[in-house]
């Protein structure tokens, strides 16, 4: 099988959309965060944070929904810790963020060996099963990359358009851009930046915590801690690849997933027998970060990000 023939599998695009979920959901999660005016580097510990929370609770259980209901809330938690920091008391966003992701991390093993202390392998847990949507299915290639999925691929492609249509269509929206822009104009309308930025990131957090919850509910069955792998600082890049919009952040999700996928089956051809697994396991960084210069000298980042608001200043 060549390169061409994976491309046009039906098998090879349900790997790459199943591989994109969990960055959807931390990508739109910082893409809020970044909209605001807050650059939220806490996003790989929450999600692993989130990905034993959901995990726990449903082992411990309850449904699956109430687990993915509570790594949201535990994401939120962390965007509280994180947003009371950097947005009021104007901590630096850089040591803030890294701080969260180490105290996240922490916590988590922490929180792992104090409820399974005699635990030598990860637990399994029954996650979310494929649902096939009739008719559209059976469309080829597409219908089973699309429509053979888990219930929570579905609500990552749904949280894109209802996202975009926040951002874009309501006032929430309208004031959460002005904050990441301009939130001295936020502050004559009567508006609170304060607030807005630490919704933003309280909500974002809780969006990258069900990335995590993604990785042990619906692509595999336990925890593991070296399961997120360095997922949250890729979606930080694909926020920026994506130019802030969520369209385009999810089009670089599914990119990056598609070079993931390809570089697994790439090992099993003939060239992989020739060439060292590293150079396969490089080539969706490479080329994920070949694109992001392409796409990232067109980018206009949000005027504010990063900039801390003291109303009354200028």
């Amino acid at each position: 099988m060549d390169i061409i023939d994976i491309l046009l599998s039906a098998s090879f695009w349900t790997a790459a959309i199943r591989i994109a979920s969990p960055l959807i959901f931390a990508v739109l999660g910082e893409l809020i965060c970044e909209r605001a005016g807050v650059l939220n580097l806490g996003i790989e510990g929450i999600m692993v944070a989130g990905a034993f929370a959901g995990w726990m609770a449903v082992y411990s259980g309850t449904d699956l929904w109430t687990g993915v209901a509570v790594a949201f809330a535990v994401g939120m938690l962390f965007g509280l810790v994180h947003s009371t920091l950097t947005v009021p008391f104007g901590l630096s966003q850089h040591v803030v963020g890294l701080g969260v992701t180490l105290l996240a991390t922490s916590l988590t093993y922490f929180a792992y060996r104090l409820f399974l202390p005699e635990v030598t392998s990860p637990p399994k847990i029954e996650a979310f099963q494929p649902f096939e949507i009739p008719l559209l299915s059976d469309i080829p290639i597409i219908g089973p990359a699309l429509f053979n999925q888990t219930p929570l691929t579905y609500l990552a492609f749904i949280s894109v358009g209802v996202v975009a249509y926040i951002l874009y269509r309501t006032p929430l929206g309208l004031a959460l851009r002005a904050a990441g822009e301009n939130p001295a104009a936020v502050a004559a309308q009567g508006l609170s930046v304060t607030a807005i930025r630490m919704g933003a990131v309280i909500a974002g957090s809780g969006l990258m915590a069900v990335g995590g919850a993604f990785l042990t509910m619906s692509a595999f069955d336990s925890f593991f801690f070296e399961m997120v792998n360095g997922r949250g600082w890729i979606c930080i890049a694909l926020v920026v690849f994506g130019a802030w919009r969520p369209g385009k952040a999810l089009l670089g999700a599914i990119l990056f997933a598609a070079f993931d996928a390809l570089q697994i089956r790439v090992q099993q051809t003939p060239m992989g027998a020739d060439i060292p697994y590293q150079i396969f396991l490089m080539m969706p960084y490479i080329l994920s970060i070949l694109a992001l210069i392409v796409m990232s000298r067109r980018a206009e980042v949000p005027a504010a990000l990063m900039v801390p608001f003291n109303k009354g200043e200028r």
